[in-house]
């Protein structure tokens, strides 16, 4: 990757990682539903007028059935999932869960599309799978007041982002990728209007909570998609989904610096664990390449 490529990456890396620190931050003020609407929806006029200006409406227009459904599992429903976890979990234990994210990705894939796992894919996944077990084990309380819950919602959002990769795959061709993107918070917002609504908190939400809430919607997921989109067409797909280990190494920074969440040995363990597991099953690492002539 040349230069400016190594600069988005880390840059839309930072600012992935700072979703979690701004969904803690409002979270109790808005709850998960009407902080996901708001997000989706505040995204969605940011990022309308750059496809319309990119002549990309017609493709949203094509797709509008698919896209709605992609906007359900890609957006809607993991986006308040994390700001549910954002309630108990810190930001840090949230992001590595979201890691999670491409070994769902391997297994729905070979499950759905028929993708072969190699060995080291699998065991990919068996080591990942195993840093979550090993991190969720000491928050894994479903009783009142515990973390269990919060954990579980992270790894069905992780889930619901490895759907929507080969659902999209499979049913969304001939599409942009800007447009997916924007067609699919649009949906979003169409699923949760009535339901933030209904749930719009009873105390108005604090000015602190709109701010985070402007930035998460604005920065983490307007600005960062399209930073995300002219990386991935500058370099691929398999390229920028290394800003998947990058991420938690961000909001644990960010959470350590301004939520003074602690910095374990057990977290940093779980996280190596994890981000290994997810290398080895998305080919990042794969060792057997290394042993050819």
């Amino acid at each position: 990757m040349k230069p400016r490529d190594i600069r988005d990456l880390v840059l839309l890396a930072a600012i992935w990682g700072g979703s979690f620190l701004f969904m803690r931050l409002g979270a109790h003020d808005f709850g998960p539903i009407p902080m996901t609407a708001l997000r989706v929806g505040l995204a969605s006029l940011v990022l309308l007028p750059v496809l319309a200006w990119r002549g990309g409406l017609a493709e949203v227009r094509k797709a509008w059935r698919p896209l709605l459904l992609l906007g359900l599992i890609n957006n809607a429903l993991p986006f308040a999932f994390f700001v549910f976890a954002a309630l108990s979990i810190t930001a840090g234990m949230s992001s590595i869960l979201n890691a999670t994210t491409p070994l769902w990705g391997a297994l729905v894939a070979a499950l759905w599309l028929g993708e072969a796992l190699s060995l080291w894919r699998s065991m990919g996944l068996l080591i990942g799978f195993g840093g979550v077990i090993f991190l969720a084990w000491d928050h894994a309380e479903f009783k009142p007041g515990g973390t269990g819950w919060a954990v579980a919602a992270c790894l069905a959002a992780a889930f619901c982002y490895a759907v929507a990769a080969s659902y999209t795959k499979r049913r969304i061709k001939g599409v942009g990728p800007l447009a997916i993107a924007t067609g699919s918070l649009i949906s979003a917002t169409l699923w949760l209007i009535v339901p933030a609504i209904w749930l719009w908190p009873a105390e108005p939400p604090r000015l602190a909570a709109w701010a985070s809430l402007a930035a998460l919607a604005l920065v983490c997921t307007a600005v960062a998609y399209i930073i995300y989109f002219r990386l991935m067409l500058r370099v691929g797909p398999t390229n920028a989904i290394a800003v998947t280990f990058l991420n938690p190494v961000f909001a644990v920074l960010w959470g350590w610096l301004f939520l003074a969440e602690p910095l374990t040995g057990r977290l940093g363990v779980g996280c190596a664990i994890v981000l290994l597991g997810t290398a080895l099953s998305v080919g990042a690492i794969n060792p057997s390449a290394r042993r050819r002539p």
